[in-house]
């Protein structure tokens, strides 16, 4: 039982003891909710600072693996119905229901899509620092079924949706803010939830057995399959009933399995392996910047092991030589205690080593945004051409928002043969474990994407071709060659990224890596709502309509070809800086690999063997 007592009966009350006495009562509630789902016996000390340290997994028989995860993948499965189909459809539904023009509904979605998926840095923050990545699931799942209750609303009642204006934009007040209090709540909670669960799954394997690590690369796999499985339902269905049937019908299809999804995903708590919530990552991060500043005029000692580390049982990260200038954030002051000093004053060099990480992350990550504006493409003005296309197979007329189940179908089919043909015979070549490295995997996908943008231009130029000079319709699956090839560019770079930051990133930061992955996605829709507009702002001044690339509402009278083959020529350029960066990375690999839950600092357990974890660093 614990008492949290707050003087709060005095008619003067002393700031200090109210603010120690709060930090108190909010350590309480935080490792309550840990205990409660580790089964542990957390316990607040009498107000001391104490450190975090790490404990070895206790593995029941039935917790993690595979197991723990068909709870995981049947709910990505769920949740992916709606939120891909959304991701296909939105841009018909704010240009048919909201009444934007082209460029308008297409920005609006690649903004919407590009809000979702920066949120997933929330949703892992979150599980890393204040709740664990079960809670933090349930949590952003709720606010995602909010957002589709706002949607089923306005989508319902004409009185709720804008009139037609002839205008970019026709929303405006009342109407406004709830279309955008909608969108906005699906953008959270979806973001949140892709934020937390990969890393959930991806803990339910002890990464120091040889025999459990080896299945972290097919989790991500399989998790991709379910993702995928989920996003052809969607497009399949769901963007039928949607665009055939009614908005609101299809949004309370959404609405209905994003909810059964959770329901799965909360049942699989018994056979979770489940990670206490530890250290804000972006406050280590910041105290090392800040020391790093202060001893700005210090001068960095030859030997590493001047350096300040600490003693207590915690993964250890040994030092590299690259950003030196980091390194001044682990140089002691003189004369004081590295026992009691602040870590706002010096910091560890394992603290150090993991902004370094992160560091040598971002040249990655930058270098795969320019792909996802590519697939931005393929979900606005794609599914726009498809609209001028003939939509027929037979007497049934498809849906143009249901072309990108193209690439859908092929991940299906293709994800499975990767991961029992190819890696296997890769891995005779290769002697990789996974076959071919994280890196490699992503510069697949790079060259691919390029591919993918020149057929489309082509595919473009047929299509503008028939129609102006022959009055004729080619079919809807002329866009399958691009939407295809970018499929298996999408099944490569995604499941390597979300592999490389979840082995690459220090234990305590892995939900919030992660999330890298999905950030690159962000950029990448903000990228393409931003090249939109420059294109169009640029390309306008010396066209003889005075109108850009992609303005007005006559596709016909566009230039959507000559957009493609820039991204297509930038794709190469930026292949070329990938392989530069690729080249430079160093990898992290564990020696004696650290997979272990933080908890606190009193409740390590007697057997230090299992604590302490040792890394190394190679080069690509």
């Amino acid at each position: 039982m614990y008492h949290v007592m707050i003087p709060g009966t005095y008619p003067f009350i002393n700031t200090r003891n109210l603010l120690h006495h709060l930090h108190k009562a909010f350590l309480l509630l935080k490792y309550s909710l840990s205990s409660y789902t580790m089964g542990l016996d957390s316990e607040i000390g009498n107000g001391s600072n104490k450190e975090l340290a790490y404990e070895s997994m206790k593995k029941q028989e039935r917790e993690g693996g595979f197991k723990a995860n068909y709870f995981i993948f049947a709910m990505m499965f769920l949740d992916n119905i709606g939120f891909v189909a959304n991701m296909a459809s939105l841009v018909l539904y704010f240009m048919l229901v909201i009444h934007f023009d082209i460029s308008g509904s297409a920005t609006t979605t690649t903004n919407y899509l590009g809000t979702a998926f920066l949120l997933t840095l929330v949703g892992g923050f979150i599980s890393d620092a204040y709740m664990n990545r079960l809670h933090t699931t349930l949590l952003f799942g709720v606010t995602e079924l909010l957002g589709y209750m706002l949607l089923i609303i306005q989508s319902h009642y004409t009185k709720l949706q804008p009139l037609p204006c002839g205008e970019s934009t026709c929303v405006h007040g009342t109407k406004a803010l709830l279309f955008y209090a909608s969108i906005s709540l699906v953008a959270l909670g979806g973001g949140g939830i892709r934020g937390a669960i990969p890393a959930l799954g991806a803990d339910q394997f002890n990464y120091k057995k040889p025999e459990e690590r080896k299945h972290i690369a097919s989790f991500f796999n399989w998790l991709l399959l379910s993702i995928t499985g989920g996003a052809v339902v969607g497009v399949i269905f769901v963007v039928y009933v949607s665009t055939m049937v009614g908005w609101d019908i299809g949004f309370i299809i959404s609405l209905s399995c994003a909810a059964a999804g959770l329901v799965i995903v909360a049942l699989g708590k018994p056979y979770y392996r489940v990670r206490v919530a530890g250290e804000s990552p972006l406050l280590r991060v910041l105290q090392v910047l800040v020391a790093s500043v202060k001893n700005w005029r210090v001068q960095v000692p030859q030997s590493p092991d001047e350096l300040h580390e600490s003693t207590k049982k915690r993964e250890r990260i040994p030092h590299t030589d690259q950003f030196r200038l980091l390194d001044k954030a682990a140089i002691l002051p003189n004369g004081v205690d590295a026992a009691i000093a602040s870590k706002w004053k010096v910091c560890t060099v394992t603290q150090v080593e993991e902004v370094k990480i992160l560091s040598r992350m971002m040249p990655i990550l930058l270098s795969t945004i320019l792909m996802n504006t590519c697939l931005a493409q393929l979900q606005t003005l794609s599914v726009q051409q498809g609209i001028l296309m003939d939509t027929r197979i037979g007497s049934f007329n498809v849906p143009a928002a249901t072309i990108p189940v193209i690439p859908l179908l092929f991940m299906s089919v293709l994800i499975p043969i990767y991961e029992f043909t190819f890696v296997p015979l890769l891995r005779k070549f290769t002697g990789h474990p996974n076959g071919i490295t994280h890196l490699q995997r992503v510069g697949v996908g790079l060259v691919l994407s390029a591919i993918s943008m020149t057929i489309a231009g082509f595919v473009e130029v047929k299509r503008k071709h028939e129609f102006i000079h022959h009055n004729h319709k080619i079919s809807l699956f002329w866009l399958s060659f691009h939407y295809a090839i970018f499929g298996i560019a999408d099944m490569f770079t995604l499941v390597g990224l979300m592999e490389f930051f979840y082995r690459e990133a220090p234990a305590g930061m892995r939900s919030l890596s992660t999330s890298f992955s999905w950030l690159s996605l962000s950029i990448g829709y903000y990228l393409s709502s931003a090249f939109v507009e420059l294109i169009n702002s640029i390309t306008g001044k010396y066209t003889h309509s005075k109108l850009g690339w992609l303005e007005g509402l006559d596709m016909n009278k566009n230039h959507i070809e000559l957009f493609y083959w820039f991204l297509a020529i930038l794709s190469v350029l930026n292949f070329a800086n990938y392989l530069f960066w690729a080249n430079w990375y160093t990898y992290k690999n564990d020696v004696t690999v650290d997979e272990e839950m933080l908890i606190k600092a009193g409740q390590v357990g007697a057997d230090e063997s299992n604590s302490l974890s040792v890394s190394t660093v190679s080069r690509n």
